[in-house]
């Protein structure tokens, strides 16, 4: 299956919470951060996951923020540190590839973001994904 999705992080399952209607499922990425998906528990057992699964955790590039300093005092868990290999700018909105250990992002950003957080190839940004963002899909 292709998908229109960017972002696809091959990783390792390392713990599946359960709750009522949702889980969380922390992901160690083969870079070695670590992403946590909330999705359903529905959809925890549709996949069979489990503590080892395989999984590739996928994020629209619509929903990657960005930041270039510290970043305190939010309840976004997924934080992963990179840096920016290029920015491609149109009149309204930018695509901002982001290389991070294990792999590469994009976020779609307005281009008025791009421009005031001063972004181009080289800088040092913070790639910002809510666990409600994360989806997951096993081989």
């Amino acid at each position: 299956m292709s998908l229109s999705i960017r972002n696809q992080l091959p990783g390792t399952v390392t713990a599946v919470t359960p709750g009522e209607a949702m889980a969380t499922v922390r992901i160690r990425l083969r870079g070695g951060q670590d992403l946590t998906a909330a999705i359903t528990r529905e959809s925890v057992e549709d996949l069979g996951l489990a503590e080892g699964s395989a999984v590739s955790a996928l994020v629209k590039s619509t929903e990657v923020a960005l930041a270039t300093g510290p970043v305190e005092g939010l309840s976004i868990r997924n934080r992963l540190p990179g840096t920016v290999t290029d920015v491609a700018t149109g009149s309204a909105m930018a695509s901002v590839k982001v290389d991070v250990e294990g792999g590469e992002l994009t976020a779609a950003i307005t281009k008025e973001a791009a421009d005031d957080l001063g972004l181009s190839a080289g800088s040092r940004v913070v790639a910002l994904i809510k666990s409600t963002e994360v989806s997951l899909a096993t081989a």
